[in-house]
């Protein structure tokens, strides 16, 4: 978190550039609402923003604003401003600056570079001082940056654009990552000052690095990791940025005792957070909020959203959970579905080809195979047969099933809900139940069997007939 300290020194406010129109990603989409790690690129720059601790967050605003703003409309706090015509960079900040606070000092983060750290930027707004800072970045490769321009004495002088760039410039490998912090006041001076003087006929905001300099004002720099210069500006980078976020993902895993089977297969589209010694094997998705209690095992190729999951649960491959809650010590799968609103007690298994939704499964009790348990409260120590399923809809409304303790279901059979079925209660195979099952009692509701000799099948029929 970035920290008390600097705030109690200095009122620090935060302003987002993020009123692109994102040509180049080819999308209806706004560019800064396309999913890093399942989440929108503004969505990181904005936790960057708050790990400040600022007294504002300023979002700069213009390609469909008010899509963006309702993406974001239960984070509160942020101060929005709209761009109407995009005339550069340094326009875009002219727009935020008037409803900054005075007496702040001003952090510029792009809305479009989601690995920005708060630890640069907070080392930018200590450095600013009188003067600016900037966050600067060695690339091996620096096509398609500014670069960073320094007199004989290295003191920072400008940075080029690299279409404004001179072939000498252009060989230079310090590029400006876009973060910047300068007080309020010096920043609206020298925002004032900007000309569009370069090919594009816009509004540089790197261009206030040369008024500074030019005014003898210091300007600093803040030496930030290369991968916190990417930004987004076409699916391809976005795919690039994606790895690089899985990779920080896996590797923080990783450091928190989680053994990933392949660390380059694993998508984390959200958060998951994981106690020692689980394991995770091959292309499982996490999705939303997650938590994996002490060794959990994951099968490969399973799909986990917004759930729980307890110390020792073992998921089989290829299962799907979505809002569930897992106790300790369940098995589920392979080939398991738990949609959302299933809670399963201590040990419960679910096994292939089950599904469940909005249902509670108390401790021990197993669903082994192909059966469906919807709107549906089983005990403990329960057992549901293969192909039985809980028939919860009736065309317009749904209706819950519910079991007691130590029920046994057997195969095939079909409870008709509204439903209730008494502790220790036994169903037989292939029963169709639509009344209250009393405790221990065995319900059969089935048609009777007869056995009619002599039948002659349809083939032999047909043959006779043609004679």
């Amino acid at each position: 978190m970035y920290c008390n300290e600097m705030a109690s020194r200095m009122a620090v406010e935060v302003v987002v550039l993020a009123a692109g129109a994102g040509t180049r990603m080819r999308s209806a989409v706004p560019k800064v609402l396309h999913p890093l790690g399942g989440r929108p690129l503004l969505a990181h720059v904005l936790d960057t923003a708050g790990n400040l601790q600022p007294n504002r967050i300023h979002v700069v605003v213009g390609e469909q604003s008010d899509r963006v703003r309702a993406c974001f409309s239960d984070h509160s706090g942020l101060s929005w401003v709209l761009q109407e015509s995009r005339r550069g960079t340094g326009h875009a900040l002219g727009k935020a600056i008037p409803e900054v606070s005075d007496n702040s000092t001003v952090v510029v983060l792009f809305g479009d570079a989601p690995l920005t750290s708060a630890d640069t930027a907070g080392r930018c707004v200590r450095e600013s001082g009188d003067g600016v800072a900037v966050a600067i970045a060695q690339l091996d490769d620096p096509t398609g940056f500014g670069r960073i321009l320094r007199d004989d004495d290295g003191r920072i002088v400008g940075i080029v654009e690299e279409r404004d760039a001179s072939e000498a410039q252009k060989s230079i490998t310090e590029v400006n990552t876009g973060v910047l912090a300068a007080s309020k006041s010096l920043l609206e001076d020298l925002v004032g000052s900007l000309r569009p003087d370069n090919e594009q006929g816009e509004y540089y905001l790197t261009d206030v690095v040369a008024l500074a300099a030019k005014r003898g004002l210091r300007v600093s720099s803040v030496t930030a990791d290369p991968e916190e210069s990417l930004g987004v500006n076409d699916r391809a980078q976005l795919a690039q940025l994606e790895r690089i976020h899985q990779r920080r993902e896996a590797s923080r895993l990783m450091a928190a005792g989680v053994t990933l089977v392949d660390p380059d297969r694993i998508d984390i589209r959200g958060s998951v957070s994981a106690g020692h010694d689980c394991v995770i094997d091959v292309n499982v998705v996490f999705e939303g909020e997650v938590s994996l209690g002490e060794g959990v095992n994951i099968g490969p190729g399973c799909v986990i959203r917004d759930s729980v999951l307890g110390d020792g649960v073992r998921v089989e491959p290829m299962s799907a959970i979505d809002g569930a809650s897992v106790a300790a010590g369940c098995r589920i799968g392979p080939f398991a579905r738990l949609r959302p609103g299933t809670e399963l007690g201590e040990s419960v298994h679910i096994g292939n080809f089950v599904e469940t939704k909005k249902a509670s499964l108390g401790a021990g009790t197993k669903a082994n195979h192909l059966a469906y348990l919807g709107d549906a409260s089983v005990g403990e120590g329960s057992n549901i047969g293969a192909g039985s399923v809980t028939c919860n809809y009736d065309g317009v409304d749904k209706h819950r099933t519910e079991i007691g303790d130590g029920v046994f279901v057997g195969t095939n059979a079909t409870l008709v809900a509204p439903l209730v079925v008494e502790d220790e209660a036994y169903i037989g195979a292939g029963s169709t139940i639509t009344t209250k099952v009393g405790r221990k009692d065995l319900a059969v509701g089935r048609g009777r069997q007869r056995n009619i000799q002599g039948w002659t099948p349809p083939a032999k029929r047909k043959r006779r007939t043609k004679e």
